[in-house]
């Protein structure tokens, strides 16, 4: 079996147009479909690589961490979009056990999302 990349990601989120004006607006993700039925928001990540499913439940859950790729040139306009939307920005943070460098914030209902680049070199643990 050779799996090549994640595809898909499902996340709860509270308040489904909430979250959607986020990942669309500060994230610059895209319409995929909208499913009023089942309350779930298909939305597609860069250029059709993969999507993100917003679920909303109003339940109790915890919130969860996933991360997006970027390129490493990109993390300071990406920082200063971030703050220009309010979000709180931590970083940028050196991973140097993946030579990797990565911005960590919060969607609105608090998960955890980090925008990470990968250095040209190989990670050091490969």
């Amino acid at each position: 079996m050779t799996i090549e990349s994640v595809f898909e990601v499902a996340v709860k989120v509270r308040h489904l147009s909430v979250s959607s004006m986020f990942y669309k607006a500060v994230l610059g993700f895209s319409e995929g479909l909208l499913d009023e039925k089942r309350r779930w928001h298909f939305l597609w990540v860069g250029r059709h690589q993969g999507m993100i499913v917003l679920q909303e439940d109003r339940g109790h859950w915890l919130p969860q961490h996933f991360a997006f790729r970027v390129r490493e040139s990109d993390l300071p306009g990406l920082k200063t979009q971030l703050e220009n939307h309010y979000v709180v920005v931590e970083g940028p943070v050196s991973l140097d056990w993946m030579n990797a460098i990565s911005l960590y914030f919060s969607d609105p209902d608090g998960h955890q999302l980090e925008l990470c680049a990968l250095r040209s070199a190989e990670p050091r643990g490969a």
